[in-house]
């Protein structure tokens, strides 16, 4: 199937999504979405930060099987893999360590350093969140181009049990257990995807797998009307195989050589426990919480690097205008929070902050929602940072439309490895400042066709100060190696997302996300691995009066760049590309639903990283029950 094949299926999707005026179906309602876009949980259309929200309905319909490949879904976001078992994630252009990744309100990452998603599973996810924009007023340092909050299931009332095999290029099994009651509930999963994977240098050499066996334990607890107890356990292991870079290339095609030895592991663990009690008739509710994470990294068996973030957190919530703070139109949140963070790759340095945070929300007349957040930080290594964001959210009435916008400001504190790196290739540079980043963002929400579709644009503009980059062969030992640096002024990111849904028929949805970024650095060169343009066009078809479904799924990218890394290591785009992935599934009984997909359906050559291959075409088939 050629490329120019595949852009006329693009464009008759596109066609599709551009002509709901010949649509005939009934109205359909669209559900309340409910965020974590804050101090406390907000209703979506009283949310004027922007964002999108993936669920478990939405991952099951479009067959994806990797927190990965769902957020490729999302626009907004880019996502970039050196290989299956190293992917970067980044939101509106900033770099991979200014996006903060949260497993059910945990940091995924321990050390302060970025999370590698590789073989995160969808499993037992419920929901995925998407929060674009400068997000450091609410959770902190990391989240300076946004967050990533990912929701995993905690059960329904009753006892409940299933599972799900799939089976193609490898295996994988999953199974969940809940109970819930009365009084509180447990929820139990656990996964092992053994994934075969494929050759990393395009060769037709050795496949480089990945292996992943994870575990979660979560429950709560009411033991009066007023106290609530909860935790929420997690524990992963992963093994995986990659490839060698060659120095003496001289194309992306010999950049990466097929390696049979070449290997690595990680260790992942993240935990909370927390206690909530509710006051003044639920006007004023009080929550400590305790976190810990943990990540170790091995290389070719070598021992592990280990990084730890602590977190004490204490919020209050108190309604303002006398009701409970869930019903209140008026509510003001304050948070304090102690966090340690450590790392092997400097056993004699730790860091540790405190910091205070303050958030107002309002609901006004006429449809008008605020959000505002104030928040300190005193960080013992560098200067104290004040973060800020406010968000406005205008329902106007009788129109269907929402206007939305935000503003805010934002901090990266350096990692470890960019301050102490001393290995082979790298040298770190303890001088690095942190970077900051300010910005806003404003759109407009629409229904269609009487509610039976929603679509949303939204254009952003921010901008990064003393961006932390990579310079080749510039470390001050003169050994040739790289090290960190931050450049002066300003690098610029701005530009569009759009996201739409439309129930076309009682049998057809059809969705839409597009990005157009502009991501520069100082000296007005373009940022690596961001795309200009990505577009992501799906349908699903419910057949078989209901009993079965079809998903299918284009995206395309174009106008991405990378660092070619031979010579003086110039910046060359990489070729153009369109995917197409199919998923179907079939109800065996009410139970049971038989599953199918194709990965990358015309097995498309095509390249997210210089010099990497990406994933051929792939056929899987599965069951999942549920109980």
């Amino acid at each position: 199937m050629t490329t120019q094949r595949n852009l006329r299926l693009l464009l008759l999707s596109t066609a599709c999504l551009a002509a709901p005026a010949a649509v005939t179906a009934q109205d359909v309602a669209l559900d309340e979405v409910i965020l974590s876009g804050g101090l406390s949980a907000i209703a979506a259309d009283a949310y004027g930060r922007a964002f999108s929200v993936l669920t478990a309905e939405d991952i099951s319909a479009r067959g994806l099987v990797t927190v990965q490949d769902a957020l490729r879904a999302i626009p907004g976001v880019s996502v970039s893999g050196s290989g299956a078992s190293l992917t970067q994630v980044r939101l509106r252009g900033g770099e991979a360590d200014h996006t903060l990744i949260l497993i059910d309100g945990i940091e995924a990452a321990g050390g302060s350093d970025e999370y590698t998603l590789s073989g995160l599973d969808t499993a037992n996810i419920d929901r995925i969140e998407v929060l674009r924009g400068p997000q450091s007023a609410f959770y902190g340092s990391n989240a300076s181009a946004g967050v990533i909050n990912i929701i995993t299931r905690k059960g329904e009332d009753g006892l409940h049990y299933g599972g799900a095999v799939e089976l193609g290029n490898g295996t994988s099994v999953s199974a969940q257990l809940s109970q819930r009651g009365a009084n509180g509930g447990l929820a139990l999963s656990l996964s092992q995807r053994d994934d075969q994977g494929y050759d990393h240098s395009g060769d037709g050499g050795e496949k480089d797998g990945l292996k992943r066996r994870s575990i979660a334990l979560s429950g709560d607890w009411a033991a009066t009307e007023d106290l609530t107890f909860g935790f929420t356990l997690r524990r992963a292991s992963e093994d995986y195989d990659y490839d060698a870079a060659s120095w003496s290339a001289t194309d992306a095609d010999g950049y990466i050589v097929d390696d049979r030895t070449l290997f690595g592991a990680r260790e992942e663990f993240a935990g909370s426990v927390w206690g909530e009690y509710s006051a003044l008739a639920g006007r004023l509710t009080h929550r400590l919480e305790y976190q810990d994470t943990v990540n170790k990294l091995s290389d070719l068996g070598a021992p592990h690097t280990r990084g730890e973030t602590e977190k004490l957190k204490y919020r209050l919530a108190f309604g303002l205008d006398g009701q409970p703070v869930a019903d209140a139109a008026h509510v003001l949140n304050l948070l304090v929070e102690r966090q340690e963070d450590n790392s092997t790759t400097a056993p004699d340095y730790k860091r540790d902050m405190t910091s205070a945070a303050l958030e107002y929300r309002g609901a006004l007349d006429n449809g008008l929602d605020i959000q505002a957040g104030l928040r300190r930080d005193d960080n013992k290594v560098f200067a104290d940072f004040t973060s800020w964001n406010i968000g406005l959210s205008w329902q106007i009435p009788d129109t269907g439309l929402r206007l939305h916008g935000s503003a805010g400001k934002a901090s990266v504190n350096p990692s470890y490895y960019e301050l102490f790196a001393d290995d082979t290739y790298t040298l770190g540079n303890p001088a690095l400042s942190p970077e900051t980043n300010a910005g806003f963002d404003i759109g407009i929400e629409a229904e269609v066709l009487g509610g039976r579709g929603v679509i949303d644009v939204t254009y952003f503009d921010e901008n990064l100060r003393d961006e932390i980059t990579y310079v080749y062969g510039a470390a001050p030992d003169g050994s040739g190696r790289a090290t960190y640096e931050n450049q002066p002024g300003k690098s610029s990111r701005k530009g569009i997302e759009l996201a739409g849904k439309l129930q076309a028929t009682d049998a057809l949805s059809l969705g839409l996300a597009y990005t157009y970024l502009d991501a520069k650095n100082p000296d007005g060169s373009v940022e690596i691995r961001r795309p200009r343009h990505e577009l992501g066009l799906s349908a699903t078809l419910a057949v078989l009066d209901g009993r079965g479904s079809v998903t299918a799924d284009i995206r395309h990218v174009a106008d991405n760049s990378d660092t070619q890394f031979w010579g003086s290591y110039p910046t060359e785009k990489l070729p153009d590309y369109t995917t197409v992935n199919l998923s179907a599934g079939y109800d065996l009984t009410e139970q049971v639903r038989l599953t199918a997909r194709v990965v990358n359906l015309f097995d498309q050559d095509y390249s997210d990283v210089w010099g990497y291959a990406t994933q051929g075409r792939a056929v899987y088939a599965g069951l999942q029950a549920k109980f």
